[in-house]
């Protein structure tokens, strides 16, 4: 069974319920009918009734199990305005630019739907920056108890893959930070460590990416991978970590003994911790795109209660799939 047919049985196991805020996208529309044929989750879409009806008509796709919310006809609008307020009144927050922002940022509503417990989750992204989906998020919501920092990760599922966890991997920090510190890196393999293992339900395996195995190399770039996998082992010492290593030596057993020889991670790595953004967000788009690999992402870990992103560039059964991880992660907050 592929890896998205297991998170959606488990979904099914205990049915959450969904936020959607960008109605307006045809692939919003086209992935929510989907969720609902399927029974992986319940949804709310915000927006105005009659127009996702039109368009939800207008794509032959059946919305009749969905929950639409009209910001400004929603009974709950001044509950959910107060609470605004008081979540954010310290950072100059009055009731009446409450009100005009849950009027008119659907992203904002949404999470405010989160953390009045309204919905379980949200997942937004397939029209807005990942800024746009953060911020609110972040401000809302805030990090959950014990994390350092909020970071990104993809789920891949790379097809016929003798590697990872059966071709399933675990890759961050691939949409979020972008030069994270050696700190920060040591934080992002702890997150990852546990969302592997909520999600993916096996050990994590974890790799710390560079272009040097061991000291093959010698670079600030190098050093900086060196010194996370030195503060992950201090801080972190329950993970199965290992770094630097080169991808190869992550992934290969035989090339793993021979760059890194007596490394329990080496050639059998499952998380792959990529150095910055660039590394990470490029590697994950070549196996997604090369290998014909499934790419769900990029998710969220570090809020305290699931609000995932999309990128730009997904489809509509990619919406899907982040759908029923987000189910997933609330059946576990």
């Amino acid at each position: 069974m592929a890896f998205i047919d297991v998170i959606k049985d488990r979904a099914r196991q205990d049915k959450k319920t969904i936020v959607l805020p960008e109605t307006k996208d045809k692939r919003t529309l086209i992935a929510a009918a989907q969720v609902i044929k399927e029974g992986v989750a319940d949804i709310i879409m915000v927006g105005v009734e009659e127009k996702i009806l039109d368009g939800a008509n207008w794509l032959d796709v059946d919305l009749s199990g969905v929950k639409i919310i009209e910001p400004s006809k929603t009974p709950k609008l001044e509950e959910y305005v107060e609470l605004l307020y008081e979540t954010r009144k310290n950072k100059g927050m009055t009731m009446e630019k409450a009100r005009e922002i849950l009027l008119n940022d659907w992203l904002t509503f949404g999470v405010i739907m989160v953390k009045a417990k309204d919905a379980d989750g949200m997942v937004a992204g397939a029209c807005h920056a990942t800024a746009d989906v953060l911020r609110p998020s972040l401000q809302i919501l805030k990090t959950a108890p014990g994390t350092k920092l909020v970071s990104g990760f993809f789920i891949l599922d790379v097809p016929n893959c003798e590697y990872g966890e059966n071709g399933t991997f675990l890759f961050a920090d691939c949409g979020l930070n972008q030069d994270p510190t050696a700190e920060e890196l040591a934080a992002i393999a702890d997150s990852s460590a546990k969302s592997f293992r909520n999600l993916v339900g096996a050990k994590p395996v974890i790799a710390m990416l560079s272009h040097s195995s061991k000291g093959s190399a010698k670079h600030p770039l190098v050093d900086k991978v060196v010194e996370a996998t030195r503060i992950a082992h201090e801080q972190y010492p329950h993970l199965t970590l290992d770094g630097e290593l080169q991808t190869d030596a992550a992934l290969v057993p035989s090339i793993g003994a021979s760059k890194a020889p007596g490394s329990e991670v080496a050639g059998h790595a499952n998380v792959l911790l990529f150095p910055n953004l660039d590394c990470g967000n490029i590697g994950y788009k070549l196996v997604q795109r090369l290998a014909k690999a499934e790419a769900y992402g990029p998710m969220l870990q570090g809020i305290a209660r699931p609000v995932n992103d999309l990128s730009r560039g997904c489809s509509a059964q990619d919406i899907v799939g982040v759908i029923a991880l987000t189910a997933v992660q609330a059946q576990l907050v």
